[in-house]
């Protein structure tokens, strides 16, 4: 099998994941939908030679005793990959993820303007979350693209592993990946402040550690960046001080009160037309009034204060889904798949 040229084809498709299995052809995902390549079944050997090649001796190593594996690599003039290489059935399997050579703008992924002025903050925390492939990556490395662009200054980010590969324009960037330039996450969060950073990109935060040191961070005057799997702002903000033990609840509301600076959830449905997929995204922006719900953990009613604060970029999903549909470029029935709350969907359709 000819890896390069498998991934190849799926560029040249525009699919976003390659699936690679054991005497199964190879498959891959366009606009959300998993198609069959038309190429021959990829036989076990092959495979299994094919993954190896992959690995280092220690990647190789930790596969034959964890059965997992993360890593990139680059394909030259084609993209980079991001893959997943797993066991099943007793055979090994892989799924790979095409990110671009090039980062996109804000305005190339058609992302609204608020994002731009979340990006200018100098310091705070900033959260993009949504669910597996929802592009979260993506609308992180434009905003960090932005600054990389645009401001003097140090960027470091801290990632599992490397996506999105930043050359230094008017900022300096040292991208950091876990297994190979540090040992982990908590390594590596734990000397990043002594790195004289101005902008710390977290590849995701998975623990309460991680959530510690990224709010220390931006208590302390850096602008971090981070990736959560949650569906919607109030949901975040519930589950990162959920991850705390209750005693010390209260607390962690007072500092995300006042190091919070916006987040940004988001989805991916498939365009109308059927050309590609559009991110639906939900606001919030951090107001005086939503810092003062956060400190009290009243999560519950940002959703209001989103639906009512259009005038600082904020929106809900809904509000979102409904202006989409409207236009044309989403059908009703993806809206209203993708709906936090189908009634009020309905109702904002009906206006």
């Amino acid at each position: 099998m000819d890896l390069k040229e498998v991934i190849r084809t799926a560029a040249e498709r525009k699919a976003s994941d390659v699936f690679l299995k054991a005497n199964m052809v190879p498959a891959i995902r366009v606009n959300g939908s998993v198609e069959v390549l038309d190429l021959p079944p990829v036989s076990g050997p092959d495979l299994q030679t094919t993954v190896e090649s992959l690995m280092s001796p220690e990647q190789l190593s930790h596969f034959k005793a964890h059965h997992e594996m993360d890593l990139a690599f680059d394909v030259d003039g084609v993209c980079r990959v991001r893959a997943n290489l797993y066991q099943q059935r007793h055979q090994s399997a892989m799924v790979m993820r095409l990110v671009p050579l090039q980062v996109m703008t804000l305005e190339e992924l058609g992302l609204p303007p608020v994002l731009k002025e979340l990006a200018a903050c100098r310091q705070g925390l900033i959260l993009v979350t949504g669910p597996t492939g929802c592009g979260k990556s993506t609308t992180l490395a434009a905003m960090v693209d932005l600054i990389n662009r645009t401001r003097r200054c140090n960027i470091v980010t801290v990632e599992d592993p490397v996506e999105f590969v930043y050359d230094d324009q008017l900022a300096t960037v040292s991208q950091r990946e876990v297994g190979i330039d540090t040992d982990s996450f908590t390594a590596a969060l734990r000397h990043v402040v002594r790195q004289s950073p101005d902008v710390i990109l977290i590849g995701e935060m998975r623990d309460t550690e991680t959530m510690n040191v990224a709010l220390q961070a931006s208590e302390t005057g850096h602008l971090v960046f981070s990736t959560v799997h949650t569906a919607s702002a109030g949901e975040t903000l519930e589950r990162i001080v959920n991850m705390f033990p209750p005693h010390e609840k209260n607390q962690i509301c007072l500092r995300m009160a006042g190091s919070l600076r916006g987040v940004v959830s988001q989805k991916l449905l498939p365009r109308a037309d059927g050309k590609g997929r559009v991110a639906a995204c939900e606001i919030l922006v951090a107001t005086p009034t939503v810092s003062k719900l956060v400190e009290e953990g009243r999560s519950s009613q940002l959703h209001a204060v989103m639906a009512e604060g259009g005038f600082y970029g904020m929106q809900t999903l809904n509000q979102c889904l409904a202006r989409y549909a409207k236009a044309g470029l989403i059908t009703e029935e993806e809206a209203l798949f993708a709906a936090t709350t189908v009634t009020e969907l309905k109702q904002l359709l009906r206006r």
